[in-house]
């Protein structure tokens, strides 16, 4: 499940951000009547429904997989879960129905009722996000219920759903999604002006989306520091995971990098003082150890420190990116003319996908031994098949080939766009000899 996870995370990030970006450049197509923001928009719009058209199979996968490799979990928390599940599964057909009226809408409806029908879109990839962002939220604070003998009780699904760390967890995973959209997005048209496209629709194609990624890399630090800060309280053999604290500490130091081996620390680099400043605000509070927690609920600490420390190293060198872009040019330097900057900013759209990755490695490993923290350990609730491994390599296959038909296809119609080709005419098209027919 881990597979399927890292895989589709991606593309729920586009479902997430990319229409708001489509919103702004077809806003400005029709409030400007900027050609370049027109043709931007209707070619994003094709790329948005291939991506969600990949992303529609792998959330089905996830689906069965839920239940399937996790009977412990499903089955007795099944009540507490059903709501948000619901909710997302409402929000997938809310956005799936008004993609379609998006798609279909070009040339049809009228510009500013069609450039309308995207809010419905944006709405409900924000409502689909934040109900499974509620599920993973409650694994990590669970509420709702009682679990009595190994029965749950008293279930109150909206307790459950808007738990303690829902808000901060969307909103960590809201901005994160306008980061690696916004640089993957950008890094495209920056690969377009390295090799010579230096027109305007090639500049307008990386700003949009660089505009959201630069200002969700400065935001994502102050999100990610806030919801850390709860750790020490909710969570603590993970904060003592992320900081690879052997025992508590105060003032506790940063470590950078290293791992413990034989509860020494190894290979690193220790800033005093600095680690208990950013962990709880304070150099006068301690950052637990791991000797606070017994040895069976200690997560795998090398792993979810290694993890941590690459989103969070990562994701400061994104904000670097973003911020140097912009103190040039407040300072009349034009970095679009840098072919050095500019290869960073292709390198920028995996470097985002890959501190997202590595995010949800340090949240879910971190929680481990737990899959509901405090409640249900992982041992419990996995389902025992013996048909595992077929499952793993039929998902295996089914994903590689979703990936490889979503390359070829993109890259097919990115040639066609390149050589300056118009996409085929709808069948039912203004015009059309289909249209001029049923008239008849």
């Amino acid at each position: 499940m881990a597979l399927s996870l890292g895989w589709h995370i991606i593309l729920a990030c586009f479902g997430v951000a990319f229409p708001a970006m489509i919103f702004v450049v077809h806003r400005r197509g029709v409030v400007k009547g900027d050609a370049d923001a027109l043709e931007l928009a209707r070619r994003w719009s094709k790329v948005s429904a291939v991506l969600f058209a990949i992303g529609a199979v792998s959330g089905t996968v996830l689906s069965f997989e839920m239940g399937l490799l996790w009977p412990g979990l499903m089955g007795p928390f099944g009540d507490v879960l059903g709501l948000p599940f619901a909710f997302e599964g409402l929000a997938f057909f809310v956005e799936a129905i008004f993609l379609g009226i998006y798609l279909y809408g070009w040339g049809r409806l009228a510009p500013r009722v069609h450039l309308l029908t995207l809010l419905p879109m944006m709405a409900a990839g924000v409502v689909g996000s934040f109900c499974v962002l509620a599920v993973n939220a409650w694994m990590n604070n669970p509420t709702g219920f009682r679990y009595v003998d190994g029965e749950v009780t008293d279930v109150d699904p909206w307790a459950a759903m808007f738990n303690d760390g829902v808000w901060l967890m969307f909103a960590h995973m809201w901005v994160g999604a306008f980061v690696v959209v916004g640089f993957a997005v950008s890094g495209v048209y920056a690969a377009g002006l390295l090799r010579g496209r230096r027109d305007r629709h090639h500049r307008l194609g990386f700003m949009v989306p660089f505009v959201f990624a630069t200002v969700a890399a400065l935001a994502q630090p102050l999100v990610g520091h806030v919801l850390g800060l709860r750790l020490a309280e909710t969570q603590p053999a993970k904060l003592a995971a992320f900081e690879l604290a052997e025992t508590t500490e105060q003032p506790a130091p940063l470590r950078l990098g290293g791992v413990l081996i034989d509860g020494e620390f190894r290979y690193g680099i220790e800033i005093p003082k600095v680690g208990s400043l950013i962990a709880r605000n304070s150099l006068g509070k301690p950052v637990p150890g791991l000797d606070t927690v017994p040895e069976d609920e200690r997560p795998p600490v090398n792993l979810t420190h290694l993890a941590f420390q690459a989103m969070v190293g990562l994701g400061t060198l994104l904000a670097a990116l973003g911020l140097l872009f912009w103190a040039a040019r407040w300072r009349g330097i034009e970095l679009l003319e840098r072919r050095w900057y500019l290869r960073c900013a292709v390198a920028a759209g995996p470097l985002a996908a890959i501190a997202l990755e590595a995010g949800w490695i340090a949240t879910e490993v971190g929680r481990q031994p737990w899959v509901v923290y405090g409640v249900l350990r992982t041992t419990e609730a996995a389902g025992e098949s013996p048909w595992i491994w077929w499952s793993l390599t039929g998902t295996i296959v089914v994903y590689a080939g979703m990936t490889v038909g979503a390359i070829v296809v993109l890259r097919s119609m990115a040639r066609r766009w390149r050589a300056g080709e118009h996409d085929l005419p709808s069948p039912y098209a203004p015009g059309s000899p289909e249209l001029e027919e049923s008239s008849r």
